[in-house]
Parts: C-alpha cells; structure tokens; sequence
C-alpha cells in the first residue's frame, strides 16, 4: 500500500496516474494547498520541502517527496514503464529531467503571469510565454520521431502529459503542434491516465485537444 499525499495540480497527477497505471494499491489523502495544508508539521515529516506529492511506501516506511523522484520509485518497485538498462532509459531519464527542469517550472511561471496576473509584468509575460512555446516546440519535433518521448510509453510521459493538460491556461493551441495533440489525444484516453487525475477530488474531463 502506498500513502500518497497530494492535491489536484499537475505534480500531483503524476503520480496517481502512475499508480493507476501500475495497478499498485494506494490511498490517497488531500493536502489542499489552497489552505496551506502543505506547512502542517505532519507533512513537512514526510515532505521537507513543504510540497505536494509526497508518498510513504507502508511495505518499506520509505518516505519519498519530489514528483520525479516518486515516479522513479514507483517504476523501480513495480518493474513498469522504465527500461531497465540501455538506450531507452537514460532517453526516458532525459525527458524525465527536461520536464522537471524545464517544461514544468516555465510553464508554472507562465500560469503565474499570463493566467492570475496578466497585465502586471509583461516582461515576464513575453518571457515566459515565448519560453512555453518553444518548450512545446521541441516536445513537438521529438514526437514526430517517435510515438512517445521516450519510444515507448513511459514515466517521462507520464511527467509530461499533466503539465500538458493545462495548455488553455498557456494559451497555447496543440493545433498548432501537431505531433504534441496527437500524444496528448492518445495519452488522454487511457482509463488510467483519466482514473489518476480525478485523484484527489474529481476533476471533471481532461481538456479536450481541440
């Protein structure tokens, strides 16, 4: 049994959808951000960091927080969606670490300026906005290479897709990327990926690409 604390954010989608891909029994337990449940001194045992998700494996009482992190975890404790040796998992380890370095951080910033502050700093509005869409650019050029980032469908996906999902916040339009809207089609309609991120509260239906 997995304990996984998280919240309705694309770090958190992650991992449930992992979870749900890999069919591993968890129970999930809100940390709602909004009221700044993540600063409690319960969690911060489990998350230093103050941040969702954080997981505690009970067959282990390994405590694991960052989302990268737990998805390696996960993989490795279940054997699924990451190569075990070879080319194909040091490419999902470099687009596990593109998404966390960059094609999550940016785009947060994006949601931060161009979605709750447009107008106040259009500096950072062009910076960002720019940033997002050259992001999508080169996660675009990759999958008209092959049919997921890594080749085949994987943990780096899985770190993707969610940050993906909220495109409308970006304003950005995947018709105008389109190897990024057909992964994003065929990521979306996979019961697991639409089970995880209902987790931890519904959220209605994945945007649609179109």
């Amino acid at each position: 049994m997995i304990e996984l604390y998280t919240w309705g954010t694309p770090n958190g989608r992650k991992v449930s959808i992992m979870l749900e891909e890999i069919g591993m029994p968890y129970r999930a337990h809100p940390i709602d951000i909004n009221k700044d449940e993540q600063f409690a001194p319960a969690f911060l045992k489990v998350s230093p960091n103050n941040k969702i998700p954080a997981i505690v494996d009970a067959d282990t009482g390994q405590s694991i927080f960052e989302s990268g992190a737990i998805l390696m975890y996960l993989a490795e404790k279940s054997g699924k969606l990451w190569a075990k040796s070879g080319p194909a998992k040091w490419q999902t380890m470099e687009w596990l670490m593109w998404q966390m370095a960059g094609f999550g951080p940016i785009l947060g910033q994006t949601h931060h300026f161009v979605k709750y502050n447009p107008g106040k700093a259009p500096y950072a509005e062009a910076r960002f906005s720019a940033e997002t869409d050259r992001l999508y650019s080169v996660l675009d050029k990759r999958l008209g290479e092959a049919a997921f980032v890594a080749g085949d469908y994987s943990i780096a996906d899985i770190a993707i897709f969610p940050w993906a999902a909220r495109f409308e916040w970006q304003r950005i339009s995947l018709e105008e990327f389109p190897n990024v809207k057909r992964w994003y089609d065929e990521i979306a309609a996979r019961p697991a990926v639409q089970r995880g991120y209902d987790v931890p509260m519904p959220a209605g239906p994945i945007p649609k690409s179109l």
